[in-house]
């Protein structure tokens, strides 16, 4: 939105200017242009302070599963601030809903797991996980055992060790990252990596046995765990060859290296099952889980740690004295009161079900924007897809970034009526998982028009947007 003087002097737009420093947001871009100013919400749609309703086409950030007016989330919010507002849970203290909350996860668990430990985002559940993997080999007596293995293009978010993980220079860049000892090796795509004449079976080979020639480099006694997006969403929503994670774990399991499986955007019915862990075949010891846990409603975010690493924590703690990590807000009883209401319109109104019924529409619709001329190629499971914009489809060859064609397909988008994510080269989807048919076909073919109104303004030489 472009900002007038007297719209700069008063409005929303310019105190927001005035005052917010912007989560991955260009500063200078930010202060030209200001923010676009939300109001209201209703099902898939938000609304803006002008009226404008968009289709969230991300969901906010991958996370409003059951859309922006589920009143009955609101509700228990409601009930939970009028009995018990605020509690924690250090020193052994606890409440009613975080340990239903923490029952009913340890049952949707899709591999055995024995304790839940509650965060508030999906960065910290991750910063747990790997503050957990140091403290487990402590106390099972292997403390060289340490390093950590993610993935190039990997999101595992921002904290200073979870950015780490992360795999995008641009969670690196200026802020001094990655810490040492927490290691990348190849990202699964094999759109971006596969070799020419190189079958996608022996792609995944070949990851695994980079992997294999990682470790041994490092040293199979110094590397303690590796962390996996089961589908990498904001790296481009990277879906991995199909036998790419049986070879992974056997490598894995070759060198005794522990699993932490990062749920935070696929699980909760995203892929069409209720973890990205079973749509994949994977066996964690630990895994992190965020976003669609609540439906966006409540900030929290879970880890749930196997028999294994909780018994090792258990002594561990007794001989220092205490377990000494937590967060003030970890398991608040209202955050665990709508995540758990959250949970239970998941099973009545079999949500996971509904993903199944309506992803292969949604990806078939997006897969036909594969014709496009500025598509390189279409990604995507369940209800998640991106599109990558390419100069030339043959060579693959990626537009110069300066030129901002992904962010423009992003504005069109808008224009048109759709929020969604554009980044670097990719166009991300997201809905929230209660879409209708009828609204898919209207959410990819809006975003079907914004494609068309990009290729007219790259063909006439970027005029001004």
């Amino acid at each position: 939105m472009k900002l007038s003087t007297t719209q700069r002097a008063n409005s929303l737009e310019a105190r927001d200017v005035a005052h917010i420093l912007h989560p991955y947001t260009n500063a200078v871009v930010h202060e030209a242009e200001g923010p676009l100013v939300l109001a209201g919400g209703d099902g898939i749609h938000v609304i803006d302070r002008d009226g404008n309703r968009y289709i969230e086409g991300l969901s906010g950030l991958f996370c409003a599963s059951l859309g922006f007016s589920e009143s009955r989330l609101v509700e228990a919010a409601h009930r939970q601030m009028q009995t018990l507002p605020f509690y924690h849970s250090f020193g052994g203290r606890s409440h009613e809903t975080a340990i239903e909350l923490s029952e009913r996860l340890i049952a949707l668990a899709p591999v055995p797991m024995s304790k839940v430990f509650f965060a508030n985002s999906g960065s910290e559940a991750n910063d747990t996980a790997i503050k957990l993997v140091w403290y487990y080999h402590n106390a099972i007596g292997k403390p060289q055992k340490k390093k950590i293995i993610s993935r190039q293009r990997a999101y595992h978010g921002v904290t200073v060790a979870s950015a780490s993980l992360t795999g995008l220079p641009y969670t690196h860049k200026a802020f001094d990252l990655p810490l040492p000892g927490i290691l990348h090796t190849d990202c699964p795509s094999f759109y971006h990596h596969g070799l020419p004449g190189e079958t996608v079976e022996a792609f995944a080979t070949r990851c695994a046995e980079s992997l294999e020639a990682l470790i041994l480099r490092e040293g199979p006694d110094t590397v303690g765990a590796f962390f996996a997006e089961p589908l990498m969403a904001s790296g481009g929503c990277i879906v991995p060859p199909p036998t790419y994670y049986a070879k992974i774990q056997a490598v894995l399991r070759k060198y005794d290296i522990l699993l932490i499986a990062d749920e935070v955007i696929c699980g909760f019915g995203r892929l069409g099952t209720m973890f990205g862990t079973e749509a994949f075949g994977l066996e964690p010891d630990m895994m992190a889980m965020a976003k669609q846990l609540s439906a966006a409603y409540q900030p929290i975010s879970a880890l749930m740690v196997n028999e294994k690493i909780y018994a090792a924590v258990r002594d561990q703690s007794g001989a220092i004295g205490t377990f000494g990590h937590g967060f003030t807000y970890g398991g608040h009883p209202v955050a665990t009161a709508v995540a758990l209401e959250t949970l239970k319109i998941y099973e009545e109104r079999d949500i996971v079900g509904h993903v199944r019924d309506i992803a292969p529409g949604f990806q078939s619709a997006l897969r036909a924007l594969a014709d496009h001329p500025l598509v390189g190629d279409v990604r995507g499971m369940g209800l998640i897809g991106a599109l990558e914009v390419t100069s030339d489809k043959a060579t693959k060859t990626p537009f110069d970034p300066s030129l901002g064609v992904a962010a423009h397909v992003g504005k069109r988008a808008l224009a048109h009526g759709v929020i969604t994510r554009a980044m670097g080269d990719m166009v991300h989807l997201c809905p929230p998982l209660i879409i209708t048919a009828a609204q898919v076909s209207d959410l990819v073919a809006r975003i079907g028009a914004a494609l068309d109104d990009t290729l007219t303004w790259v063909e006439q030489g970027r005029p001004k947007a």
